[in-house]
């Protein structure tokens, strides 16, 4: 049996994920949990050495205030983040791996201290640096029993928070967890989710096309 894959991210990443498995040939089911929107801010007045990217939500929803920013260097905390900079006018100055500590890791590196993020309103903590919130991720809660489609399937995971929430939807829909297979982004997303699960396997690098391979793997592994 080759299980379907179930793609939690919100959109547009969910999209490109679905597109990625269904290149793989898995049937993709998707089902976002959240929707991201932008919010009001305010370029800030400080100076900066440069600026943080750790998703490229931040540049798609910051909008006509990102022109305030742009003399700053870009740290991208991956290639999808620093392709989503580039295209609104940013020069990414290093490009990570897809871990937000790296990623500031990599502009210490170049001898930045003042950082500063654009960032989501419910966010990890970057100690260190100053956070700027751009946008949001909204919950969007499937009607009861949606989840029942979450059976045998393989989950793909992006974050903590979507963990977390999915956990809770199986619960409410009275869908137990050892029915599904995980795909978890980080040690840190496979944590969230807690424990129990028909099988749990975890990206090696914390990125969309390495998750989605780990996937691949889940839904057609015996």
């Amino acid at each position: 049996m080759t299980r379907t894959a179930l793609v939690l991210r919100p959109e547009p990443g969910g999209r490109t994920t679905a597109e990625r498995l269904a290149a793989a040939g898995l049937p993709t089911l998707q089902m976002p949990l959240f929707e991201t929107t932008a919010i009001d801010w305010t370029p800030p007045s400080d100076r900066y050495d440069a600026l943080l990217l750790t998703s490229a939500n931040a540049v798609r929803h910051a909008g006509a205030g990102l022109s305030a920013l742009r003399a700053l260097p870009v740290v991208a905390v991956g290639n999808g983040t620093a392709a989503a900079a580039r295209e609104a006018g940013f020069v990414v100055a290093a490009v990570g791996k897809g871990n937000g500590a790296q990623a500031l890791a990599l502009a210490h590196q170049k001898g930045w201290r003042r950082i500063l993020r654009l960032a989501a309103r419910d966010r990890t903590v970057l100690e260190g640096v100053t956070d700027l919130p751009v946008y949001a991720s909204n919950p969007l809660i499937p009607p009861l029993s949606a989840l029942k489609a979450a059976v045998d399937t393989v989950a793909l995971v992006h974050s903590s928070r979507a963990a977390s929430v999915f956990r809770e939807l199986l619960e409410r829909d009275a869908v137990p967890v050892e029915t599904i297979r995980l795909a978890a982004i980080s040690e840190a997303v496979a944590a969230a989710a807690g424990t129990g699960w028909n099988r749990i396997m975890v990206a090696p690098k914390p990125n969309d096309a390495a998750l989605v391979e780990i996937a691949c793997t889940l839904a057609i592994d015996p």
